[in-house]
């Protein structure tokens, strides 16, 4: 089996920092620019919830697929339905902005090209943790998925940071769209070029055993499904409310209050990435205590959102939840994938994500309709499930063992690994 490399790492955290930089972008921007449109804020949710389901479909299939015609060529497919995704919502929002179509043409086509996203972007995301899973020793792996899950840290960090600075006055509010169009080109151009191919024998031996399936509810992954579908269920819910209780507590307009929104998201994001790039390596924690703190960090951010009364404590509360998914979305991961052998890595990163689209099918929705009800409602709701699953975490024997725990290993062991090196 070939080995890994720190350039093909490289790449890869590209190609998921340029996607989660785009979303978190335009997750920043959405609010205002459907109150500036004059589209209720359950239908902009909604439109996240159809593109979730589409991706929660599809994820699987991408992921045998990349078992089968090589993980390169999905991580490809799955930029090009970003890049044309998110060009032509782009255009949507901008002919909305300059009055050319109404607001029901909006929401139609952009829900129509948010889907195109979910059905073809997700093939890059099981493709890429399949990548690494089948070029790292199981202890390395651990290190390599909190690695890899950084990307969406450090991308939801810049994309709300840099979004206020392309909004232009000739594009407006649909700037970030374009400008992280350019990007994913850039990104695809360079993971053409650079990425090596998948070995030959490799893919013909996928291939030769046909595709390969992993049902949510076989018992060597199903507790770890069940709390990444109840995290992520949570976050979802408490991330798409964000936007809106900062525009709400602090009384400013939409666009003025686009900072502050940036502001609470990167909070959010650098706790994030203090858990994956810091103290992950640090306390060299396994699967079982990501799980265990992840829950339970997740659990007193969000208590704190319900009870904020002010932006600077949405903000200290938001980040202190991000926190906690930072240490859980890579337990959850690794234990999955440390829970199978080889033959089945393509099939559990396929099953991964598609639990961390599911979790954006509902929640996102039924988060702002509450909101909309009374503001605290979904961050009491999303407490309430982190509550109980905590409990879980600390009484199920799968993620309560240390067999998982295997893959404990600091996080520069993979990260700082010779460029010529190989594992097997």
């Amino acid at each position: 089996m070939s080995g890994f490399q720190r350039t093909d790492f490289r790449l890869l955290f590209l190609v998921l920092f340029t996607v989660a930089a785009g979303n978190t972008a335009l997750q920043s921007v959405l609010p205002a620019i459907g109150r500036e449109l004059h589209i209720p804020d359950v239908f902009i949710a909604a439109i996240f919830s159809l593109s979730a389901l589409a991706w929660t479909i599809s994820a699987p299939f991408w992921a045998r697929q990349s078992d089968q015609r090589g993980r390169k060529k999905l991580i490809m497919l799955g930029m090009w339905g970003y890049f044309v995704s998110t060009l032509l919502c782009a255009l949507v929002i901008f002919f909305g902005l300059e009055g050319w179509i109404g607001p029901v043409l909006i929401v139609s086509l952009f829900a129509l090209f948010r889907a195109l996203f979910g059905l073809f972007g997700s093939a890059s995301s099981p493709a890429a943790q399949a990548y690494i899973a089948v070029r790292t020793t199981p202890r390395q792996r651990t290190a390599a998925i909190s690695i890899l899950a950084s990307a969406f840290g450090l991308g939801t960090i810049v994309g709300p940071a840099v979004a206020p600075f392309f909004i232009f006055p000739e594009v407006e509010l649909s700037g970030p769209l374009f400008m992280f169009t350019l990007f994913a080109l850039v990104t695809l151009f360079l993971v053409w070029r650079f990425l090596p191919r998948d070995d030959a024998e490799e893919v013909a031996r996928n291939a030769g055993r046909g595709a390969r399936r992993l049902s949510w509810m076989d018992p060597r992954i199903r507790p770890f499904i069940l709390y990444g579908l109840v995290v992520g269920n949570a976050q979802a819910a408490t991330g798409q409310t964000l936007g809106f209780f900062v525009i709400d507590m602090s009384g400013r307009d939409p666009v003025a209050a686009q900072y502050l929104i940036g502001v609470a998201m990167m909070a959010g994001a650098g706790a994030t990435l203090l858990a994956q790039w810091g103290l992950i390596g640090i306390f060299r924690m396994g699967p079982k205590q990501l799980t265990r703190w992840g829950a339970g960090l997740a659990l007193a951010g969000t208590c704190g959102m319900a009870f904020s009364t002010s932006i600077h404590a949405i903000i200290v509360s938001f980040a202190l939840a991000m926190l906690g998914y930072g240490f859980a979305r890579p337990g959850f991961s690794a234990g999955a994938s440390l829970s199978v052998g080889q033959e089945d890595q393509g099939a559990a990163a396929g099953t991964v994500t598609a639990v961390n689209g599911a979790s954006f099918i509902v929640a996102p929705t039924v988060g702002v309709a509450l909101y909309q009800f009374h503001q605290p409602l979904p961050y009491i709701l999303s407490a309430v499930l982190l509550a109980i699953i905590l409990v879980y975490s600390l009484r199920s024997r799968l993620l309560s063992t240390d067999l998982a725990d295997q893959g404990e290993v600091a996080m520069g062991e993979v990260a700082m690994e010779d460029p010529g090196a190989r594992t097997d």
